[in-house]
């Protein structure tokens, strides 16, 4: 039965052509079936790459904050370790030991009471954790509710609009009610008192951000706990707290060592963060950190023994390479703390200073300055109306730069930006470069008579922002 070919704007697809580029058999091979037979190795790899030219540059990538460089040595031991898989520990027992390591270093960068007893894992990255996070705020609440004899078929979970798309799916993929504190006038994220008044008995917990999204602003995590510790006073309602560190958690324990959002605080029960974003390591691993073994319910904890040896396992997923697990203990191993404080600091101060020329160039005015997490968001001055944000992202993509432009949720949809992502490796001379670009496309856009583009010519590369 002959397949047929997909067709793109109404016209057939071909197959790939590589001749005459290659000498080698086969001359044309199937863009979307397998092929009849094999080819050479070189041949299939010269295919690939030359597909992978079209890519973007990933160090020029200002939207995303998954990390594009790493040292050699990283490098090395990940391609040493690409063949570990990070479930076995029965087989991979180094592996796991280091794993483990990395759990209790973040339980005492986090300053949990023992952190020997903390419970935690890596994942496939913070969106996994962050569902992980959830998995036991609710398991919890249900819990409690019916050793009450009270039911627990209503959980909700309170957050900012602001969040992740991983929190949306979250709340769809487990059944949670999402609770949204809504954006006002120029508060971009959840407001202490906003959260609670939307805290009743079926609240699970309430989910904060260090590092929105967005704009990078850190949410104020202690205000959220004093408020929900009023609640308790008042009502008798304990409501927990989850802090999504996705960014800031790797940031905020170097730079803002005063800041109180972490374990110091007794309501938040769980923390997680993303290892393959200002944890320095190449896509993808994330991590949860429990304060205790109470904040994980041990009904969610699996025990399997056919892999050889007894193993708990409370990830979602199973079978994952072990190698940035790996890079991950690299890191925290040839940096430590003055070594993250050093590659931290550099990243503000490269975020800082380049919102700062940003800002003075005229059209622009900035929502923040990238002084919490290295990240900002800026938009153009209400006189400006010739051009658009998406003017912008465009017209920079035409020098490499993938700067993502965007609308805010409600209720501030009326509000379009563009933000820059500052992460290791982009330096001082990359933002200089950066900003002679800038200052190349303005007096193109400003001769527009009226704007070429708005949020539907957006590009696909705004990471997980929900509009």
């Amino acid at each position: 039965m002959a397949v047929k070919k997909p067709q793109r704007s109404g016209r057939p697809v071909r197959d790939l052509e590589v001749n005459p580029l290659f000498s080698r058999e086969p001359v044309s091979v199937p863009r979307y079936a397998l092929a009849d037979g094999e080819m050479e190795p070189a041949t299939a790899y010269q295919v690939v790459h030359d597909e992978l030219m079209l890519d973007g540059n990933a160090r020029l990538n200002l939207a995303t904050f998954v990390t594009t460089w790493a040292e050699p040595q990283a490098q090395r031991l990940m391609a040493e370790c690409s063949e570990k898989n990070m479930i076995d520990k029965d087989e991979y027992p180094q592996t796991a030991e280091l794993e483990l390591r990395c759990v209790h270093m973040l339980a005492r960068l986090w300053h949990a009471a023992d952190p020997r007893h903390v419970v935690g894992c890596s994942t496939t990255g913070s969106s996994e954790a962050a569902m992980l996070a959830g998995l036991a705020l609710k398991r919890r609440w249900q819990h409690r509710r019916r050793a009450q004899g009270r039911p627990a078929d209503r959980p909700n979970l309170v957050m900012g609009v602001n969040v992740q798309v991983c929190w949306e799916k979250f709340a769809n993929y487990f059944e949670v009610e999402p609770r949204y504190v809504p954006m006002e006038g120029d508060r971009y994220h959840l407001s202490p008192k906003k959260a609670v008044e939307l805290c009743d008995e079926d609240t699970i917990g309430v989910m904060t951000i260090l590092g929105s999204t967005f704009d990078g602003s850190y949410e104020p995590v202690a205000e959220v706990a004093a408020e929900l510790d009023d609640l308790r006073e008042r009502t008798g309602l304990d409501v927990p707290i989850h802090v999504d560190g996705a960014s800031g958690a790797m940031v905020a324990p170097f730079l803002d060592p005063h800041l109180t959002w972490d374990f110091r605080l007794p309501r938040v029960a769980s923390i997680n963060t993303s290892g393959h974003k200002y944890g320095l390591v190449m896509p993808g691993v994330g991590w949860v950190v429990w304060r205790d073994a109470d904040a994980l319910p041990d009904d969610l904890v699996f025990h399997v023994n056919y892999l050889g040896g007894q193993m708990p396992t409370f990830a979602l997923n199973f079978s994952r390479p072990g190698a940035q697990v790996i890079a991950q203990y690299y890191n925290f191993l040839r940096l430590g703390f003055d070594g993250y404080r050093r590659v931290q600091r550099t990243c503000r101060d490269v975020a800082t200073r380049l919102a700062g020329e940003i800002a003075a160039l005229g059209p622009f005015e900035l929502l923040t300055d990238g002084g919490q997490a290295p990240v900002f968001a800026f938009r153009l001055r209400q006189e400006i109306t010739n051009f658009t944000v998406f003017d912008v992202s465009a017209a920079l993509r035409e020098y490499g730069w993938l700067v993502p432009a965007y609308t805010f949720p409600p209720n501030r949809t009326d509000l379009s930006v563009l933000r820059i992502v500052v992460r290791n490796g982009f330096s001082h001379d990359l933002a200089d470069l950066l900003l002679e670009d800038i200052r190349r496309i303005l007096p193109r856009l400003h001769r527009q008579r009226e704007p070429h583009r708005d949020s539907g010519d957006a590009g696909a590369f705004t990471h997980g922002i929900k509009t």
